[in-house]
């Protein structure tokens, strides 16, 4: 949960310093340099559920930094162990045949 709250708090204030994309990527990178861009995602998921966030362009750049991170093909590959390699992708449990 540690890293998790380092990960977040650069996020935020990358964000609040006018960081957008990839320059805030790289910006929780540098500040977090074994964060991986899953962990970016959660840490990003964290910071739009934190009612105490109310500017709606921080929360517009965190948003679409975690949508393009989570639809990179790599961010359930990158290392970083946690329960998505047991489990199957949204969009696959949505279109199995269940006949």
């Amino acid at each position: 949960m540690k890293e998790k709250k380092r990960v977040y708090e650069a996020l935020v204030d990358g964000a609040m310093e006018g960081l957008t994309g990839e320059a805030l990527y790289d910006f929780v990178k540098t500040r977090c340099p074994k964060a991986t861009s899953k962990k970016i995602v959660r840490a990003s998921l964290l910071a739009l559920s934190d009612t105490h966030l109310k500017d709606r362009n921080i929360l517009d750049v965190i948003y679409a930094l975690a949508i393009k991170h989570r639809l990179d093909e790599g961010v359930l590959d990158d290392g970083d162990e946690g329960d998505a390699a047991g489990s199957a992708p949204f969009s696959q449990a949505l279109t199995r045949d269940t006949s």
